[in-house]
């Protein structure tokens, strides 16, 4: 008699950890180099997208690479540094937050994993990107994968690169604007950020006007240009490894 299906969902959620068998099968295929790369800032009120684009060296990946949302941020900067040391190529780029409101988030986060693939000093073969959408322009093939910083190890270092670069960008910008809290939510929409939001207004070129809670007819007053510059990168990408 064959077993009935349960009618109960399960009791715990199975998690899967990033491997490297997407990238040894195109190596088999001859599309090696593989690049992963992945965003980080979809979802924040303020800040810019932050790309990154990651070449691992198949004989030198670190240890406890994954999703950058499931590592505490200790596990995050000693994994950026490792990465940063043996892989082979890693490329980061930014769009700020003007550039979000102008062309919308998907957009723009498609855009910086573009510009993070290009910065790359050796030029994939294939590139692995996280989610859905496949950016558009790339000279290479080019694969989502849905959840893939839980699927593939490029990717997962690439989410763990560009989640350390833009709370460092968040972090410099809350010393500029303290009232925000930025080193402690890093732009998202924590009732402390809300808060401050009402208090003091949005800060103009750092805050996304075009989210629901920023726009023009919320009846907020855009504070002065005072945002650090380091938020405001993402014309080019930042050429890490060589």
């Amino acid at each position: 008699m064959a077993p009935r299906n349960p009618d109960s969902p399960p009791l715990f959620e199975i998690v899967s950890t990033p491997d490297f068998a997407r990238e040894k099968r195109a190596i088999k295929a001859d599309q090696w180099p593989v690049a992963g790369a992945d965003e980080a800032g979809r979802g924040p009120l303020a800040g810019p997208v932050v790309a990154a684009a990651v070449i691992l060296d198949p004989k030198r990946i670190p240890k406890g690479l994954d999703d950058s949302k499931r590592l505490t941020s200790d596990q995050r900067e000693a994994l950026f540094i490792k990465i940063l040391k043996t892989s082979l190529a890693v490329g980061v780029t930014s769009i700020c937050a003007e550039s979000v409101d102008e062309i919308n988030i998907l957009q723009a986060s498609l855009t910086a994993m573009k510009r993070a693939v290009d910065g790359l000093v050796l030029q994939p073969k294939l590139v692995l990107v996280d989610g859905r959408d496949v950016p558009a322009g790339l000279p290479c093939s080019c694969e989502a994968l849905i959840k893939g910083d839980q699927r593939s190890q490029s990717i997962a270092a690439a989410s763990i690169v560009a989640k350390v670069m833009r709370d460092r960008m968040m972090t410099r910008c809350s010393a500029q604007h303290d009232r925000y809290g930025f080193d402690s939510h890093m732009g998202y929409a924590t009732v402390r950020h809300r808060d401050a939001i009402g208090a003091h207004g949005p800060v103009a070129r750092l805050h996304r006007m075009s989210f629901a809670p920023l726009k023009p007819d919320a009846g907020h007053r855009v504070q002065g240009d005072l945002v650090d510059a380091i938020a405001m990168e993402g014309d080019a990408p930042v050429r890490l490894i060589g």
